[in-house]
């Protein structure tokens, strides 16, 4: 693999700019491998990530998966929390942190989010990762696309996309088994008794893998996503972004290493293009922000090798500010990133509190729609109810049930009942009540149900023909 350090080597002894072809060709991107602490912190965060989702479904909780959004079932199983419909303000409240949270990141530090967390962005590393171990650097690739077809073109070739539909294939079932129960699907699977659906699931996500990590790659980033368009809104020139100082670095031009660059009135840019090789977009950092940036900082390891090999300061492609690079200081504290830092600490507040506050259980009545009130054999009055209990929680729980606000009512059926981890009972009961205690036809009353220190209520009524 061409190194740095011999490409310097080139650029040194040549005297025209350098000729390299740009990373482009008939719309195809050829990303040269970039070392460096950005590249480090990138792979460290992207494999991370990678290891994350691929275990997530694996994880067990009181002996269930503990990360499973079932939708069958309309119940999310987050560790030791069960979300039902009827919690899914909680689910408003993340998506809400979710989304001040990317507003304040991108306000403080720019297009991070694209370059380091975004699945998008993950995945295509990944892919070309695969396709730099079997076809080599970018020269490599470029010089295998333009060859006649082989033997060893065709093993190079048929290897890469081999091992990108096991990927593909591993990344679609991953991402399903969030949604149906990892071991349960990949026994379906293998025995091929998983069912039509979650079999054609699978296969379009890992298609949808394959193409868009594998095929479209920075088309999603500069065509497709539309995070790309607005992210410039969230911008101001306190921004911290990848950028490249054209005060120190223009004029441009190659010179030797030892050459009196005063004389030649020459910047620290010695137009190596190497930023540009780089680059998973193709784009030339040098010509100012661009939407295709994805700030993933490969251009800036890239120029500070290249300063290094020259024996300039590093730092001529770097995190900067607009204000840093005219010369001045960088607000940290101002309107735009204080207003999105209170609301991101406001909604945070509002799901803690939520969380913390929700009842792990949940109380509905629903009354006998034949009749309103029947007459007993003794001459009492007697209202037929269904109480509907939820176990909010992961374990079985057992209920006490009582009636609040009907003072000398008789409690026909059941007042405790076992309720499965995560399931909803039907408890039939009826009320009886002597005619001359009611002052009227109809009397409102409060079922309460759970224990002294979690019990919750639904109100109802009891009705009669009066006296």
């Amino acid at each position: 693999m061409e190194t740095p350090s011999s490409r310097i080597d080139v650029v040194i002894d040549v005297v025209n700019v350098c000729t390299e072809p740009r990373p482009i060709d008939q719309g195809h991107v050829y990303v040269r491998a970039q070392s460096g602490r950005w590249q480090r912190l990138r792979r460290l965060i992207g494999w991370g990530l990678m290891l994350l989702f691929l275990v997530g479904p694996w994880l067990r909780w009181n002996g269930q998966q503990a990360l499973l959004l079932d939708l069958e079932q309309q119940r999310f199983h987050l560790f030791g929390i069960t979300i039902w419909p009827q919690d899914l303000t909680l689910l408003a409240l993340f998506l809400m942190v979710a989304a001040f949270g990317l507003f304040f990141i991108t306000a403080f530090l720019g297009r991070v989010w694209c370059g380091y967390l975004c699945p998008q962005t993950v995945w295509t590393f990944w892919f070309i990762w695969i396709e730099e171990k079997l076809e080599g650097s970018a020269n490599k690739r470029r010089q295998l696309n333009k060859a006649p077809w082989s033997l060893n073109k065709l093993v190079r070739k048929g290897g890469k996309h081999l091992l990108w539909w096991l990927a593909s294939l591993l990344s679609g079932f991953t991402f399903i088994a969030y949604f149906i129960p990892a071991a349960e699907l990949g026994a379906g699977l293998l025995q091929w008794s998983a069912g039509a659906l979650p079999t054609f699931w699978v296969a379009f996500f890992a298609l949808c893998t394959y193409l868009n990590a594998g095929w479209m790659r920075a088309i999603m980033c500069t065509h497709m996503c539309p995070y790309s368009r607005f992210q410039s809104a969230m911008f101001d020139r306190d921004t911290y972004s990848i950028a490249y100082d054209a005060t120190r670095g223009e004029r441009r031009g190659p010179r030797s290493r030892k050459a009196d660059v005063a004389s030649l009135k020459l910047g620290d840019c010695i137009d190596c293009k190497l930023c540009v090789q780089v680059c998973p977009t193709g784009i030339d950092i040098r010509d100012g922000l661009q939407y295709e940036c994805i700030n993933c900082g490969a251009c800036a390891d890239a120029c500070d090798q290249t300063m290094n090999q020259m024996g300039y300061a590093p730092g001529l492609i770097r995190y900067a500010s607009e204000s840093q690079l005219a010369g001045g200081k960088t607000r940290l504290w101002r309107p735009k990133l204080v207003g999105y830092g209170a609301m991101l600490l406001l909604m945070l507040a509002t799901l803690v509190y939520a969380a913390a506050t929700r009842v792990p259980m949940a109380l509905d009545v629903q009354r006998d729609r034949n009749q309103l009130f029947r007459e007993t054999a003794e001459g009492w009055v007697e209202n037929t109810y269904t109480l509907k209990l939820s176990n909010r929680t992961q374990q079985p729980q057992q209920y006490r049930v009582r009636v609040e606000g009907l003072d000398g009512a008789t409690w026909r059926g059941a007042d405790q009942v076992w309720v499965p981890a995560g399931e909803i009972v039907n408890l039939p009961i009826s009320l009886a009540m002597d005619p001359y205690l009611l002052p009227g036809s109809l009397h409102p009353l409060r079922f309460v149900a759970g224990h002294d220190e979690t019990a919750v209520s639904a109100e109802s009524q009891f009705f009669s023909a009066g006296r």
